[in-house]
């Protein structure tokens, strides 16, 4: 694939697993210094990487709101996990990971993770 065709790919894949508002606001929203990033982004990430066709969407959420837990980035980390959500992971699956994390990233990652977590299933009405 081309730079074009990743990032048309990338585009698609992004706005379903994040949603087409959150998704076109960011795009929408980026001026030129931002739409470098946006691109970027969007070509490499969402369409080169979470476009191989190597495990689904709902692991590859999985292991990101994993990764994201463990390293405390708290913005990325709630915006994947409505993301998972989308793709399919569970309230309970969520709570293993989460678990998951602690054990080995340590438990005030599983708490902040936890905490994060309930503040985006009542926006979510879950």
């Amino acid at each position: 694939m081309d730079t074009k065709d990743l990032f048309n790919q990338g585009l698609k894949t992004r706005k379903q697993v994040l949603g087409s508002e959150y998704v076109d606001n960011s795009i929408n929203n980026a001026d030129e210094f931002g739409m470098k990033l946006q691109e970027f982004i969007t070509t490499h990430a969402w369409g080169a990487i979470w476009g191989r066709e190597g495990i689904p969407l709902k692991t590859r959420s999985m292991i990101n709101i994993a990764m994201l837990a463990a390293l405390g980035r708290t913005h990325e980390f709630r915006l994947h996990l409505s993301g998972a959500i989308n793709n399919g992971v569970t309230k309970d699956e969520i709570a293993e990971i989460l678990i998951q994390v602690g054990g080995y990233a340590g438990f005030p990652c599983a708490v902040d993770g936890f905490r994060q977590a309930r503040e985006v299933f009542e926006e979510k009405n879950i």
